[in-house]
């Protein structure tokens, strides 16, 4: 009786590692239900993004001229109803960045001008770290450590080196503003990029051209008094955009020294 049951032990270990084996196998692939649950999330917020920016005209009140319109009102509320005012402004350019909704540099103009430049700032930053989570969390959840492990070749090399200098690399992606925010969401979750890495990133990294923003606008105002409207294009100004840049190249010093000192190594 205890031969009996050592060999059917066996033959359950024996097709654990076979079923192990074959869903580790690069030709291996998951039901087609399990594989859309996991996308769900990620295309949830793409779509329900799109949707709600085509389905109530967003771009009309995510516009200067809306805020050049609804100024006193807004004002008003800030005054009143200061910290609701703060929560709302907050979860809705949470929501903003999570549905990547268009309009960000105009939101962050209006934190300056309700809360001004610190304030502004700091509510500015906290919203689009909380929805740039919700990006990457749903990212993450679409790709799954499963299919992670079947990408090869140049990624999974571009992985390795993402993830060895992420906090150097990701900050040099929020600091230059010339990669669609979206999309930087988007890529330290497919590399692998730690979470606490990713916030930390993230945090650091658009604090310099969320506060330019608010800058603008909290003189904002004055622009309005004199018929005029904000220049968003101001962050591509040599004078701001130098300081920016200069930042981005002490992001990469670890990266160049890392790299120097292991090259000095293999010559030796």
């Amino acid at each position: 009786m205890t031969q009996i049951d050592g060999n059917i032990k066996n033959d359950d270990a024996l097709q654990d590692a076979a079923a192990s084996e074959a869903s580790d196998r690069p030709g291996a692939t998951q039901s087609g239900g399990a594989i859309w649950l996991r996308w769900l999330p990620l295309v949830l917020l793409f779509g329900v993004g799109a949707t709600a920016w085509l389905a109530f005209d967003l771009g009309r009140y995510l516009s200067f001229d809306a805020l050049a319109e609804n100024r006193g009102w807004l004002l008003d509320q800030v005054e009143r109803y200061e910290l609701r005012t703060v929560l709302v402004f907050v979860f809705a350019y949470a929501l903003a960045t999570a549905f990547s909704i268009p309009g960000g540099a105009v939101l962050t103009v209006l934190g300056g001008f309700l809360f001004g430049t610190l304030f502004g700032t700091l509510y500015v930053v906290t919203g689009a770290t909380l929805g740039s989570v919700a990006v990457f969390l749903a990212a993450r959840t679409a790709l799954g450590d499963s299919l992670r492990k079947r990408v090869g070749g140049t990624l999974k090399r571009m992985e390795a080196g993402f993830r060895e200098h992420a906090l150097s690399y990701l900050l040099v992606l929020r600091l230059i503003p010339i990669f669609p925010f979206w999309l930087v969401n988007l890529v330290p979750a497919f590399l692998g990029v730690p979470l606490r890495t990713y916030v930390i990133g993230t945090v650091l990294g658009i604090i310099p051209g969320t506060f330019v923003y608010a800058s603008l606008g909290n003189g904002v105002g004055a622009l309005f008094d004199q018929g005029e409207t904000p220049d968003i294009g101001i962050i591509f100004s040599l004078d701001i955009l130098t300081p920016i840049l200069g930042l981005a190249v002490l992001a990469l010093l670890p990266v160049v020294y890392k790299t120097w000192k292991a090259r000095r190594a293999a010559t030796r």
